[in-house]
């Protein structure tokens, strides 16, 4: 009897703390504020370069960003790709705000908010469109269009890591079915996953491009 006494508790807290929804850590809330920040200081640089571009070329000149470094690193080709606004409109417009909700999750986060199941699983959905988009972006810049953009780069690094802590947290707070034993082991070595992903990303880069890295173009 006493057994099930405590269960009922046990159950009756489990459902209270559902309802009052989940907080997040204050290095889960830094984490998100950080990595909204870098996100939304390239989506805002990347605006204002792409603005002058647009000005230069209505005078007939050519602005060239000052993060086109040489055939590779070159900013100029990617923001006036095509991929460059793939819904209609530049890309950072959406970063603009995609990134400043991420600063305002994890700002609340450290005054003590708490939200409710169906956000935290909106908000990983959210990321989950950032990380798929970011990724067909890498692949558009690695092998179609054929450089680079070191603010779309952080861009990159910033919504990996916002993606795979999100997804992290709601694992650990059960919103995400997952085995326990996955559930530990991503608990354990959350820095895994980020680490060999970017790692990955930065292995491609480096091949795709060996020749310049080497200067063994001929």
């Amino acid at each position: 009897m006493a057994t099930t006494v405590m269960d009922d508790v046990e159950s009756g807290e489990a459902r209270e703390g559902a309802r009052a929804g989940t907080g997040g850590s204050r290095a889960f809330a830094l984490l998100l504020v950080i990595t909204g920040a870098l996100g939304l200081l390239a989506a805002w640089v990347i605006t204002i370069d792409k603005n002058k571009i647009l000005e230069y070329k209505a005078d007939g000149k050519v602005f060239t960003p000052g993060c086109s470094l040489n055939p590779v690193v070159s900013c100029g080709n990617i923001m006036e790709s095509d991929q460059a606004q793939a819904f209609g409109f530049p890309n950072p417009m959406l970063g603009l705000v995609a990134y400043a909700i991420v600063i305002c999750v994890g700002m609340s986060l450290l005054t003590g908010a708490r939200f409710p199941r169906w956000y935290w699983l909106t908000f990983n959905a959210g990321t989950l469109f950032g990380v798929g988009f970011v990724t067909w972006l890498q692949y558009e810049s690695l092998y179609v269009i054929g450089s680079l953009c070191l603010w779309c780069c952080l861009a990159w690094v910033a919504t990996i890591v916002m993606f795979c802590y999100v997804t992290g947290h709601n694992l650990k707070h059960g919103y995400l079915p997952a085995p326990d034993g996955l559930r530990r082991g991503l608990m354990e070595f959350h820095w895994v996953v980020p680490v060999v992903w970017i790692g990955v990303i930065g292995m491609l880069i480096l091949t795709r491009w060996w020749d310049f890295w080497t200067g063994a173009q001929g």
